[in-house]
């Protein structure tokens, strides 16, 4: 236990974990709770030591779910004092939620339910990741990435409808763009948009296909396979419509990058 304590206190120090993160994991340990913890529910095991082991914690799909399911799992996370983020929730399910959990707030554009967030990691004058979407039709795709990365405690700069169908609309915004530390693109139809933008600046590129489109876009399937095959070198690809799992990796991504280079001037 003490040398678990160390650690963590040593990472304090070094400014890779912050206080609130410091002080639940305290808790954890006086408490005599095991590293690993797992909290159990009739149809959950719910694992309370990911943001330890990860640096986030625990997120409910709540797609599938009932929004009794969710709301127990989001109480238990809440409970223990975690953040609760809870992807994928209909209006109807979070009506429910909100009914027996308060504080639970809602996000209808993004399906996202939120109770508290991550502890603000920096605090800057400007966005530090960028979500950039080629239509306003790709709006809750980008708004889940956009959440996301806002739970997380770091800023956001959202810019929207900016597809390849105008052009223009895109270059006026780069030099906005090349502001970001790491940017995450969403696109669906020919899903043409990330490999263009990644072209152009030098941050990573995280593209995301979404389900936007026509008949021969195959529900996402179209956009995957262009960026997939896209000639701009380094662009990184997530799976159709996962604005959740491309935040995450643009909050890795930051967490890497030095304090002084998260908000270069370029």
């Amino acid at each position: 236990m003490m040398n678990h304590l160390e650690q963590l206190l040593q990472s304090v120090q070094a400014g890779e974990t912050d206080i609130a993160t410091a002080a639940r994991q305290i808790g954890m340990i006086a408490g005599g709770m095991p590293e690993g913890q797992i909290a159990e529910l009739d149809f959950a095991r719910i694992d309370l030591d990911r943001e330890r082991r990860t640096g986030f914690p625990e997120v409910i799909y709540g797609e599938s779910k009932s929004a009794e399911q969710i709301s127990a799992i989001a109480k238990k996370l809440a409970d223990n004092h975690l953040p609760v983020l809870a992807t994928r929730v209909s209006a109807d399910k979070a009506s429910y939620i909100q009914q027996h959990i308060p504080g639970a707030i809602y996000h209808n554009a993004a399906r996202v339910l939120t109770i508290g967030s991550m502890q603000p990691e920096v605090a800057q004058d400007r966005p530090t990741i960028a979500v950039v979407c080629a239509g306003t039709s790709d709006l809750p795709i980008a708004e889940e990435s956009a959440l996301t990365i806002e739970f997380a405690g770091l800023p956001v700069n959202r810019i929207y409808d900016v597809g390849v169908a105008g052009l223009h609309r895109l270059l006026v915004k780069l030099p906005d763009i090349r502001q970001s530390a790491v940017i995450i693109v969403i696109a669906g139809m020919e899903g043409a948009l990330p490999g263009v933008l990644s072209s152009l600046v030098s941050k990573p590129v995280i593209a995301v296909p979404s389900s936007v489109g026509y008949g021969a876009g195959l529900g996402g399937i179209t956009p995957l396979l262009a960026m997939l095959s896209s000639c701009s070198p380094g662009l990184t690809v997530t799976n159709i419509d996962n604005g959740f799992g491309a935040a995450c990796a643009a909050i890795r991504i930051f967490k890497l990058l030095p304090m002084t280079e998260r908000s270069p001037s370029c």
